[in-house]
């Protein structure tokens, strides 16, 4: 067992262990501590525990200090920095004629380092930009091209539910969400329907599916040849949650579906899942 201490560098990102240094620390505490990046300033979100070693990827690195009173006010005159910055970004993009959207700045803790983010439809030729960003700031300069759902998360906004993106609000990262799993839903497969702000597949599909997975196992689906106490026949639909499958029996052809319990029926020839070609095309790339 090892003793550590979660640290986020952003509202809502990944958290990175540190090993604490003999330091009792609480949640939302300010630290310094040192990353690929450079020297940064984190926010504590989970305090001292103990944790296997397995859990840890080495070399842990321990945390420099608890973040002072002067730590602070440096931290805040870099978000200050930070949106004096974006606007010189964007000028610099409109100068060059650049098809870039810039979305952040992120200034590392002890100014080694200024991160500009930008979307763009395709690849950018940015390097004039760059040297006349390194000219004006004078330090290291890193651009980076991101997805629509990393500027989804960054931006922040409200979803078709009412409420504030997942993305933006509590999930740390990315999961991935698959048409499979909206099909295996009984979600209609309009892209209006299941794709979020950011144009691609809702990540809340990822929240229910292992319980769907779990009633596709135990439910036939639609095709599927089961034995009932009326005798053999094929399911016609299937719902899931209530559990009640609705069987054209071999006997009767040509009268309605009959409604069984998923329990009182027998599974002879499951059925399958799957999206046909044509639903590819239609929701291609809802998945990138």
């Amino acid at each position: 067992m090892i003793e550590v201490i979660g640290v986020r560098f952003k509202d809502v990102g990944k958290v990175y262990y540190f090993a604490p240094l003999n330091n009792k620390v609480k949640a939302k505490q300010k630290v310094i501590v040192e990353t690929a990046r450079g020297v940064e300033c984190g926010e504590v979100v989970i305090p001292n525990r103990m944790v296997e070693d397995t859990e840890v990827v080495p070399p842990l690195k321990s945390i420099i200090r608890i973040a002072t009173k002067k730590d602070l006010e440096t931290l805040q005159a870099n978000r200050v920095r930070e949106q004096e910055i974006m606007k010189v970004f964007a000028e610099k993009i409109a100068e060059h004629k650049l098809s870039m959207k810039p979305i952040d700045i992120d200034c590392t803790f002890d100014g080694s380092k200024i991160l500009f983010y930008f979307s763009a439809e395709s690849r950018v030729d940015f390097r004039e930009l760059v040297k006349d960003l390194a000219a004006i700031y004078r330090t290291r300069i890193e651009l980076r091209q991101i997805g629509v759902r990393d500027e989804a998360k960054m931006l922040g906004g409200l979803g078709i539910c009412g409420r504030q993106f997942c993305c933006a609000s509590f999930l740390g990262e990315f999961q991935p969400v698959s048409i499979k799993m909206a099909k295996e839903q009984s979600l209609s497969l309009n892209p209006v329907k299941i794709s979020g702000t950011c144009g691609r597949l809702m990540c809340c599909l990822k929240y229910e599916q292992d319980c769907y997975e779990e009633l596709l196992s135990i439910t036939p689906k639609i095709g599927a040849l089961v034995e009932t106490a009326d005798g053999r026949g094929i399911v016609e639909d299937s719902n899931l949650l209530t559990g009640i499958v609705k069987v054209k029996l071999d006997k009767n052809p040509d009268a309605a579906a009959v409604p069984y319990n998923r329990a009182d029926v027998k599974i002879l020839k499951d059925g399958r899942i799957k999206v046909n070609r044509e639903e590819i095309q239609a929701l291609k790339g809802l998945e990138d």
